[in-house]
Formats: C-alpha cells, structure tokens, sequence
C-alpha cells in the first residue's frame, strides 16, 4: 500500500472512529438513511443446507460428536426439533419426510424410556437399530459420493475440444519393381520364338487400337494378370505392340500395374471410369 493511502485510511479513522457505514460513489455514509427500506429476509443467511432428514441427523451427530452405534435420543431428538422449530419460524416449507423422521425419533425415544417386562429372559432388540443402520448407509454412500465428485468432471475441471480431421484415405499398392516387369516380358518373348513359325504375313498393328482392346477385356474382371493380356502365338509384333499399349495406358492413368511383393505375379486392371 502506497503512503497516500495509507495517510487517508488514518485520517478517515481519526474521522469516523467506528468506521463508515458504507460507501456511495466513493463518498464514506456514516448513518443509515431514514427512508431505507429494508425487506424482511434481505439479510438473512442460510449457513447450512441437507439432503433430507438423515443428511440432518448425521450432521448433528458428527458437530456434537455422538457415538453413531450408541445414540443419545433424548438429546438428539432436542437438537432435530429444534432444528425443526426454527424452519417453521423462517416460514420455510418442510418436506414431509422431515416431520416423518421428527415422528420417529419421537418413537424411538418413547420406547427407550418404556419399562422392559422381566419376564423376557433374551436380549430385546435395541429401537436404535434401524436407524443406526440407515445413518451408517447413509454416511457410507454420501462419501462414495464426494470421492466421485472430485474426479475430474468434463465441464467443470477441463473442456473437450474435438477435432475432425478429414484425410482421404486411399490404398497404396506397392510399385511394380522394374526388373520383374522385364523378367515377365522376356518370358513372353522367349515363348513367342518357340511359338513362331516361317510364314510370312504383312499385318497392320496400331497401338491405339490395342488400347481400347485392352480396355475392353478389362472391363468388369478387376485385376488380369499381366501375361493374360499377351498371345505369344501371334508373334513377336504382337506382343511388342500389346506391351507399348499397356505402357501407354499406364502412362495416361487409364490401367493400374500392381504387383504384391518382388517375384509375385503382376496384376493389371482398368481405373475407375474406364471400366465402367
């Protein structure tokens, strides 16, 4: 605190020894105003609040400090209607499971005060019992519940914030090795030599054609493998033209070449909109 203000909190003591009554704009009012209308229940103070009756008698039974298992009614049954009495002069509404309970307590302790008959040879049942069960039930779940309570609690202790992240998710299939492709196409060179023969023929081979030829024979079979496409039986022009077609094909994004591992089989198969 700074000394000027510490100056003006001395002098408006030496001022007003009883202190102000409050403060208005800043300005110190030193007694209440005639015409302050003040409501009844303005300043009144509600210091405790209970769950019902038995939230009640455990409170009044751990703030004297009475022994649970072995209850004093008379002063227990006191301080309840006292409690009682003094809701009813707040004017404040009792639910009935209270006046119950005051009910009760007034049982128990009449029959506690009641002669036992001497000819009863065995032990009688304490009237306590009951409730010194229904407290200790009670009293058990009310701390289960505040072991709960102070759990981390969505809303109160910390905020979720989600996140949606939208990630087109597409299979990869692992890419075709360079050497198997060339193994696969020697193989089928190798089979169209054993397969040739010594007449000779002038035949017009065009790689466009062969596409759309491929792309026929591809549509509604999904994967091919790769020799499928190929007859060794028309010679080597035939296979080089269908292979400069597959290539082509792949080329333009028209035919997916995959194959599952290295030496696997190598599969072909028309994309999206062109086997349709």
């Amino acid at each position: 605190m700074q000394s000027s203000e510490v100056g003006a909190a001395e002098s408006e003591a030496a001022l007003y020894p009883g202190g102000p009554v409050a403060r208005l704009y800043g300005q110190p009012v030193i007694e209440i105003p005639a015409d302050l209308f003040i409501p009844p229940d303005a300043l009144r103070v509600i210091l405790e609040a209970f769950e019902g009756p038995l939230d009640l008698l455990l409170y009044l039974i751990r703030k004297h400090n009475l022994d649970v298992l072995d209850i004093p009614m008379a002063q227990l049954t006191a301080q309840y209607m006292g409690y009682v009495e003094a809701m009813r002069a707040h004017q404040l509404e009792l639910a009935a499971e209270y006046l119950l309970m005051a009910a009760l307590l007034i049982e128990i302790k009449s029959r506690m005060l009641l002669p036992r008959p001497r000819e009863e040879t065995e032990e009688p049942e304490d009237p306590r019992a009951e409730l010194v069960r229904r407290l200790l039930e009670y009293e058990q779940m009310k701390k289960a519940a505040g072991r709960l309570d102070e759990l981390p609690q969505l809303g109160r202790d910390f905020s979720l914030v989600c996140v949606l992240v939208e990630k087109a998710i597409s299979v990869r299939l692992p890419d075709v090795d360079a050497e198997d492709l060339r193994a696969a196409w020697l193989v089928l060179v190798a089979r169209a030599r054993a397969a040739r023969h010594h007449k000779v023929t002038r035949e017009q081979l065009s790689v466009r054609e062969r596409m759309s030829t491929i792309l026929r024979r591809l549509r509604g079979h999904g994967f091919l493998e790769f020799a499928q496409l190929f007859n060794p039986a028309r010679g080597i022009a035939d296979l080089v033209v269908t292979f400069l077609a597959l290539l082509e094909l792949a080329r333009e994004s028209l035919v997916q070449v995959t194959q599952q591992g290295s030496f696997a089989p190598i599969y072909v198969r028309a994309l999206d909109g062109t086997a349709a």
